[in-house]
């Protein structure tokens, strides 16, 4: 299933959420016209061999990470769902409050992925454990709304559904548990892939987060 655009309407635009898009355009614009793709990568993305606790220079790669990515696909995929599903939990949260919020979802992603990934020599970028904070946010904010979706059919055709909310992003939350669990049956410390316990972790924040914020209000 891909999503094309979900039918909650907003009443402010969304600065903040725009803003986010051109800076990840901005910073995959450098890494793309690099001398070294790749080195800029490894010196700018977060490497969990490289990481200290106790030393406050190994956090700033944490944030470079949230705004870098592996290729085109990786970053347009990205920010089709934060496109999506942005606008509508900034319009609830605030400008502020949701530029806040997405950082640390980035945040505390990253950690949940360390946690699994300790000692990985391989660099952890993108924007994805953010956009799943994102994500967990909209799942509890607007699970009553429906999303537009692109779904396969018979004989490899596809067709335009609207699902729930709780579905959607539901079927998505448990697809990234399943492969989570897959991907520690076949774990290299120095091999990449996919962070998806860094989904797990971001959506797994949003939820909460957003849990927590409308029992307070």
């Amino acid at each position: 299933m891909f999503p094309i655009r979900d039918l909650t309407p907003r009443r402010t635009f969304p600065i903040v959420n725009y803003l986010l898009i051109v800076l990840t355009i901005y910073a995959f614009y450098l890494q793309i016209t690099a001398t070294d793709f790749e080195a800029f990568v490894f010196k700018f993305g977060f490497i969990p061999a490289r990481f200290n606790f106790f030393n406050l220079d190994s956090y700033k790669n944490i944030l470079y990470s949230i705004f870098l990515h592996g290729g085109l696909f990786h970053i347009a995929s990205n920010l089709w769902f934060l496109h999506i599903f942005g606008d509508n939990v900034e319009d609830r949260m605030g400008h502020i409050s949701y530029l806040i919020f997405y950082i640390l979802a980035g945040v505390v992603a990253v950690f949940v992925q360390l946690f699994f990934n300790w000692g990985s020599s391989i660099p952890m970028i993108g924007a994805s454990g953010a956009i799943s904070g994102v994500a967990g946010a909209y799942f509890v904010l607007f699970r009553h709304s429906r999303i537009e979706s692109l779904v396969p059919t018979f004989f490899g055709f596809y067709d335009i559904i609207e699902l729930p909310t709780w579905f959607f992003l539901g079927y998505w939350f448990v697809i990234q548990i399943f492969s989570g669990v897959g991907s520690l049956v076949a774990y290299d410390i120095n091999q990449g892939g996919v962070a998806f316990f860094a989904h797990i972790g971001g959506f797994i924040f949003g939820y909460l987060v957003s849990q927590s914020a409308g029992k307070r209000s």
